[in-house]
This record gives structure tokens, C-alpha cells and sequence, in this order.
């Protein structure tokens, strides 16, 4: 079980009692024929007390417990006692300030010698040799195995910082290069694309100052498809600069807003429009109730209408293309059907990536997805459920 540190001292300072407790019930220290057991008992629980603050007050417990030492050695050795005080000098290397561990061995080494020498010159050699080995497993070997595992530990810690300043740097390279690539994309849009679109609108204005100067109708078909052209151009040039401004990250505040289903009716007014000339019509059906759609799902839904009605003014015979837009509980299913016409259209490049497109969106959203000529008409179908249980997740 892994206690808080504060619980772990505790712990350490009861186990400490007790045992010291014990000891002395057993008579098992120096001296007990002489010495009571109270006095024994003081320093356990002066050296127990200092165990509550090993980690905090590192100085005062290895001075005040070898005090306590001195005391539990004139009053009665008790083991427990010993054992502490060792492991007092653990924590105030593991846990003190660096000059700790210089401090504690040049101490725990000169008591050593000053112990062995005065045994040494009062006893016997093994006398000497057995404080020596007592002293140094009390006074130095905790205060080096302590130095020693601080340094793996502060070792392993600047390996964590380093770690850690490495998979900052790799971020740092990482949205570099995505910027980088965003602004490359936002200058190939702008320089390509963007001017493309504005020489439209710029040729599709002066086309019809041509025709206002030709003094022709309102509802001449050219006039109308000049005027479908140059919206479209306008509208697309604006969510284009919209896109671009997205990919440089110029306006942090400013998100790009997504087209959604509730602009449909604007959609239909523009193929409207674009499709009068070549004798189309358009009729809407919404049934169900739409209630709150992901942004996924409206999003492609709305594109794969918008890409359907594209298809169908580029390439239906004349006639009404029908929309239907069925909202359930479940799903939103989608239908268009447009007259067909066999080897409609022109080849230009890109042709056919619209359908790869809307089969993808719906595919990415878990639904499915088809189109197909049937009995004399072009049928779209894509049903998109609302759990959006995709790829996108």
C-alpha cells in the first residue's frame, strides 16, 4: 500500500515506539538491572518524536537525535533506539540540503575513529575492531546509502527534465513545420485559386456592363447566367479568403463557420438560378423533425447537397430535380433525383471527385452512401445516422 508521506513518518514513528516499548518490557537493553524503565523509555520516545518531522526539519533531527543517542547510551542501549536514530540520518541526507551528506559523513566518520581509537587504547584489538564495524553501520553506512540513492534519484530526475525538454522541442518542431505548411497552402490558395476566382468576378462584371451598355432584359438568359457566374465567383472568392485567413491564423478569435443544413434554401435559390437556362426546376421536401444535429453530420449533409445540385446543373437533362431530406430519430437520409442524360457533361479535370467526396463524408460518419442512374434518372442516396459513430468518432 502506498501511504502519503506524512503517513509513511507516522507509521515509522509508531513501529519505532512500539518496538522500543517492547524491548524495555523485556528488560532487553544495557543496564536494566540499574536503570528503570522510564528512564530507558525517554529517549525512544524523544528519537519516535523526531521521526514525525524527518522529512521537514532535517538539521534538528540529526542533531537532537544524537542527543537522544547520547542519552539512550548513558541511560540504557535500546535497540530501537539505535535503529532510529540511523534512520533519522537517512532522511536528513535523502531529504536535506546538499551540504547534509558532507556534513553527516565528515561527523559519522570522526566519531568512528574517535570511538575505535579510545577502545583501542582502554581494551582490545577485537574490542576496537567491533566499534569500529557498530559505528560505521550506525553513523556512515545510512548516511551513504542515502547519498547514494539521492543521486539516483536527482540523476533520474534531469533524465525526466531532459525527456521532457526534448518532447517540447519535438512540439515546438512539429508546429513549426504545420505552420509552415499552413502558410504554404494559404499562399498557394491565394496565388492560384483565390486570383482565378477574382478574374472570373472581374470578367463576369464587365461582361455584363457589356450587356446593361447592349441595353438587353433582365431575363435574357445571358444576363442571368452572367449574374450566376459573378455571385457564385464573389461567394466562393469570400469563403476562400475565409479559408485562407483559417490556415495563416491570422484572427485567433475568428473560427471558420461551417455551412449548415438551415442554408439549404439559399443553395436551392442559387441553382435555381444557375439551372433556369437549361430548363431545370428544383422541389424540396423536408419531412421529420431536424431537432439538434451533430456539426458533422450537418456539415455533410449540406455538402453532399451542395455537390448533388452542382452535378445536376452541370449535367441533368431538362426537367425537375426533387429533393428530399428525411430527418428520423436515428438518421438523416438524403435523395435527389434529376432527369438523366446519357454522356452529359464535359470532361474537365477533377470530374468524378465530387462522387468520391460525398461517398467518403458519409462513409466517415458511419452511413452509406449511393449514386446511379435509375429508370431514366440520376439518384443520389446517403444516409447519415446521428450517433456519428465513424472514423471521426
Amino acid at each position: 500500500m502506498n501511504l502519503p508521506p506524512r503517513r509513511q513518518d507516522q507509521a515509522i514513528a509508531l513501529a519505532g515506539l512500539c518496538s522500543g516499548v517492547l524491548l524495555i518490557a523485556f528488560g532487553a537493553y544495557d543496564h536494566h538491572d540499574t536503570v528503570p524503565p522510564w528512564a530507558a523509555l525517554l529517549p525512544v520516545l524523544a528519537m519516535a518524536a523526531l521521526e514525525l518531522v524527518r522529512r521537514t526539519r532535517t538539521v534538528w533531527t540529526a542533531t537532537l537525535g544524537g542527543l537522544a543517542l547520547i542519552a539512550c547510551g548513558l541511560t540504557g542501549s535500546v535497540l530501537a533506539t539505535v535503529v532510529m536514530y540511523t534512520d533519522l540520518l537517512y532522511a536528513a541526507v535523502l531529504y536535506g540540503p546538499a551540504r547534509m551528506s558532507r556534513v553527516l559523513h565528515l561527523t559519522g566518520g570522526a566519531t568512528t575513529v574517535v570511538l575505535t581509537g579510545l577502545t583501542l587504547l582502554y581494551g582490545e584489538v577485537p574490542d576496537a575492531l567491533v566499534v569500529a564495524g557498530v559505528c560505521g553501520l550506525v553513523f556512515i553506512a545510512p548516511v551513504w546509502t542515502a547519498d547514494l540513492v539521492r543521486r539516483h534519484r536527482d540523476a533520474a530526475e534531469s533524465e525526466r527534465l531532459r525527456a521532457e525538454q526534448t518532447a517540447l522541442l519535438a512540439e515546438l518542431d512539429r508546429r513549426t513545420a504545420v505552420g509552415a505548411e499552413r502558410a504554404r497552402m494559404a499562399r498557394e490558395l491565394h496565388d492560384v485559386i483565390a486570383n482565378h476566382l477574382s478574374a472570373i468576378a472581374v470578367h463576369a462584371t464587365g461582361a455584363q456592363s457589356v450587356a446593361r451598355r447592349q441595353q438587353r432584359p433582365a431575363d435574357d438568359p445571358l444576363v442571368a447566367a452572367l449574374a450566376v457566374i459573378r455571385e457564385n465567383s464573389v461567394q466562393g472568392l469570400a469563403e476562400m479568403r475565409r479559408m485562407i485567413g483559417l490556415l495563416r491564423d491570422e484572427r485567433p478569435g475568428e473560427s471558420y463557420a461551417a455551412p449548415r443544413l438551415s442554408a439549404l434554401d439559399t443553395l436551392l435559390t442559387q441553382a435555381r438560378e444557375a439551372g433556369r437556362s437549361t430548363g431545370l426546376a428544383f422541389d424540396y421536401e423536408p419531412t421529420g423533425d431536424p431537432g439538434g444535429l451533430p456539426a458533422p453530420l450537418d456539415l455533410a449533409a449540406y455538402r453532399i447537397l451542395q455537390e448533388s445540385l452542382t452535378n445536376a446543373v452541370k449535367h441533368a437533362a431538362p426537367g425537375t430535380v426533387r429533393l428530399r431530406v428525411d430527418y428520423r430519430a436515428d438518421a438523416v437520409e438524403i435523395a435527389v433525383d434529376s432527369p438523366y442524360r446519357e454522356g452529359a457533361g464535359r470532361a474537365v479535370p477533377g470530374a468524378g471527385a465530387g462522387l468520391v467526396g460525398m461517398g467518403e463524408r458519409a462513409h466517415l460518419l458511419g452511413g452509406s452512401f449511393d449514386a446511379r442512374p435509375v429508370a431514366g434518372r440520376w439518384q443520389v442516396r446517403a444516409v447519415l445516422p446521428r450517433g456519428v459513430k465513424g472514423e471521426t468518432g
